[in-house]
């Protein structure tokens, strides 16, 4: 991320430098904007030519592509931008150099000027800005999220994770077992010291089912034969 940032800087002041060199003086006195994209091509002639249609043109068609390839952040993009910018300047260089005999730096105004300059570094900073751009991942490139693995049986951790210190509510995956909704003491266990402590119901007379009046009998005893 932020070599994506640094890099699109980099690039967005190679830009700007590449746009503003044809407003400067680039050779003999002559602004940058005075050269026609077809001189380039034909040579380099006196005829002063207009600013849509100087070598303004392909700087400014870069800079598009640098604002292009840093939305998308795209290192091909911001590269092609570079390589046009210095590709036309080279061009100019070699056009010039044959309609003046020679090239000279001349600190006078009669050699190469500061617009040259400009040109020159707008398109290297193009460059270094593509290289320092770290672009776009694909999505094969993107790591997975891998699951998150269940604990060890021997782990006392939540399922799924909480990500959290502390005790689990959940150790395991499966649902709890229900339990007896009764929590008093068991009268069956003998252990349990307070079952013996209870009073045992004593049966009264008047709550016997059997018929007072006529008991039952035992049953005869079988005859022998």
């Amino acid at each position: 991320m932020i070599r994506n940032i640094l890099g699109s800087v980099v690039a967005l002041a190679g830009a700007a430098s590449a746009v503003l060199s044809p407003f400067r003086d680039w050779y003999g006195g002559r602004a940058g904007h005075d050269y026609r994209v077809a001189d380039l091509f034909e040579g380099i002639t006196p005829t002063e030519s207009g600013v849509l249609v100087s070598i303004l043109l392909p700087f400014l068609g870069a800079a598009l592509l640098v604002v292009l390839g840093v939305v998308l952040r795209s290192r091909l993009v911001v590269a092609l931008a570079g390589l046009v910018v210095l590709g036309f300047t080279i061009l100019w260089m070699v056009r010039q150099g044959q309609a003046a005999g020679s090239l000279v730096v001349g600190g006078d105004g009669d050699g190469l000027q500061v617009g040259v300059v400009n040109a020159l570094a707008g398109g290297v900073l193009m460059l270094i800005g593509a290289l320092l751009m770290t672009g776009r991942r694909s999505r094969r490139e993107r790591k997975p999220v891998e699951p998150f693995a269940a604990p060890a049986a021997d782990q006392v951790d939540t399922w799924p994770p909480t990500q959290e210190p502390g005790m689990s509510v959940q150790t395991s995956p499966w649902p709890e077992p229900e339990v007896d909704p009764y929590t008093g003491p068991d009268p069956r266990d003998p252990r349990d010291a307070r079952t013996r402590s209870y009073p045992q119901a004593v049966p009264h007379p008047e709550d016997d089912p059997r018929d007072p009046v006529h008991p039952p009998h035992p049953p005869p005893p079988p005859r022998q034969g």
